[in-house]
């Protein structure tokens, strides 16, 4: 019979790469995690690992039964935050990774829309919590991908919808005057390809949408400035500085004199939540993403 804990290791060498590496985030010595892999491919009677240099590889039965412990490992989980629910009279503890503005207006709201479940979070950016949630520090990644830069779903996930989030055109109110662009009037892009912009640094998958968006509009925006949070931009455009491209979502309450449009050509940023295989089954992740949807008809 093949044993749970063996099954992990090679699920983490799956994802790690090498013994050392798998080693260091188990907190175990290299020699120990070779031992269990050699007895689970006893337990498993075929090859499981080959060596390709000075490397370890999944043959096809290693990748075939790393694909059963994602639904394994899943289901273990499951049971274990069932079991501590019910130690603690029904609550369970749900660890969340959210980029900031989803952890703004989303996860904010679920401490009192979940208040049987214990919650932890942690502020990521998408690709950074897709990792978090792969290594097993969180149970709920909530990411988002555009419409023009599209996010592939990792293996042995499942995607949970929450929202759409429309990217709107921000310019202060004196520039829309002098534009004619009524209040709420959709914006063309390509109008705006002298104007100077304002864009979230590089590392943020909002900079490359809006390196597309400007691109499919046929022009290089000039960018005078370059800032990591979406209030900062929000003042720069309020002081007239330039223009920019905001998800609807990440504008702060307190904006100051701001234009929005909409865009003529629309880009819209979806907003989910992912799992790993089998967790949205246990009753507390199901409550949060319940308390999560149900926070968007407050928008």
């Amino acid at each position: 019979m093949l044993e749970v804990r063996r099954l992990k290791l090679l699920h983490e060498l799956a994802h790690y790469g090498t013994v050392a590496a798998t080693a260091e985030a188990l907190q175990l010595t290299g020699p120990a995690v070779s031992q269990q892999l050699a007895a689970l491919e006893r337990e498993a009677g075929v090859r499981l690992l080959e060596k390709r240099g000075r490397t370890l590889a999944l043959t096809a039965a290693g990748r075939l039964l790393v694909s059963h412990a994602d639904v394994i490992l899943g289901d273990v989980a499951a049971a274990e935050s069932a079991l501590a629910a019910l130690r603690a009279n029904g609550s369970g503890r749900v660890r969340i990774a959210a980029f900031p503005s989803a952890a703004r207006s989303l996860v904010a709201p679920v401490w009192t829309k979940a208040p049987g479940v214990s919650l932890r979070l942690l502020e990521l950016e998408p690709d950074l919590a897709v990792g978090a949630l792969m290594h097993q520090e969180v149970d709920v990644a909530i990411v988002h991908s555009y419409t023009l830069l599209p996010r592939q779903t990792p293996a042995n996930c499942e995607v949970h919808a929450i929202t759409d989030d429309p990217v709107l055109l921000a310019l202060s109110e004196e520039a829309a005057r002098e534009r004619g662009l009524a209040p709420g009037q959709k914006a063309r892009l390509a109008r705006f390809a002298n104007a100077a912009w304002l864009v979230p640094a590089k590392e943020h998958s909002c900079h490359e949408m809006i390196q597309r968006a400007c691109g499919a509009a046929g022009f290089v925006p000039d960018v005078v400035a370059e800032a990591t949070d979406f209030s900062v931009i929000a003042a720069l455009v309020a002081a007239g500085a330039g223009v920019a491209l905001v998800p609807e979502m990440a504008l702060p309450d307190a904006h100051g004199p701001i234009s929005l449009h909409p865009l003529a050509a629309p880009v819209v940023r979806t907003v989910y939540a992912l799992t790993r295989t089998g967790t949205s089954r246990r009753p507390d992740v199901q409550a949060v993403l319940a308390a999560l949807v149900s926070t968007t008809s407050d928008f």
